[in-house]
């Protein structure tokens, strides 16, 4: 039997994760996180930087921290950080045919919004495959990788965890997926700004040792759904979400 054979619900992370990290999108996000907090808090470059990685590693996201310590908007947040180029992500037809023909349903699941989700899609090639997006507005700017997130996108949209796969670019936003029952699939990625992500926090490089809570691991997300998934028959594109 495929070892995705028993998936009903198929969940992706948005950045690094149904785009190449090569082409840099998220660099730009990253970059624009450390400007906001430079202007907002009136610090200088390195102390920006150095309270970007504080907050993420401390509350799941930057935009978290901020919330929780600055009493930031989320809004404007958002609005500023993903004021990027979206140019540079590249159309993937593979992924494309891979993810259509994948039966039943298929979801977003993402700390970004859905603005930018929708562009990113739109790059790729993916818009009109997914019953719905999944935000950070969404969870109530809690963000993954706290369960309760996992718990609200469950129940939100009605899914058997354990008839559910995963697929992130983050090995610890797999831990609570894992916990809860679900399939969790690694995708690996290569970029020279990872090495700057605070450590437990990088996503994954090829060659980086699997978790114990991580099922599958690939650098090819379209040719391991076409090899591993149980492709029973094409599932019509996604109807316009509600």
């Amino acid at each position: 039997m495929a070892p995705l054979a028993h998936v009903e619900t198929w969940v992706f992370d948005l950045d690094n994760t149904l785009y190449p990290a090569e082409c840099h999108l998220f660099s730009q996000i990253d970059a624009r996180m450390t400007d906001f907090i430079r202007m907002s808090l009136r610090v200088d470059q390195d102390e920006a930087r150095r309270l970007q990685k504080y907050y993420y590693v401390k509350y799941g996201t930057t935009l978290a921290g901020l919330m929780a310590e600055h009493d930031a908007s989320p809004g404007d947040f958002l609005d500023y950080v993903h004021d990027i180029d979206h140019s540079v992500v590249p159309e993937d037809a593979s992924l494309r045919a891979a993810i259509a023909a994948l039966p039943g349903r298929r979801y977003i699941f993402t700390n970004g919004s859905v603005a930018h989700a929708d562009k990113v899609l739109s790059r790729v090639g993916l818009d009109g495959l997914f019953d719905d997006i999944f935000d950070i507005k969404a969870a109530d700017w809690t963000p993954k990788p706290h369960r309760a997130t996992y718990e609200k996108f469950l129940a939100a949209h009605r899914v058997r965890p354990d008839a559910a796969a995963m697929f992130e670019d983050l090995a610890h936003n797999l831990e609570a997926a894992h916990a809860l029952g679900m399939t969790t699939v690694l995708v690996e990625q290569e970029a020279r700004w990872f090495a700057d992500e605070p450590a437990g926090k990088r996503p994954a490089r090829p060659g980086d040792a699997r978790p114990g809570h991580v099922h599958h691991v690939t650098d090819d997300l379209a040719g391991f759904l076409t090899r591993n998934a149980a492709i029973l028959a094409p599932t019509p594109p996604a109807s316009a979400r509600a």
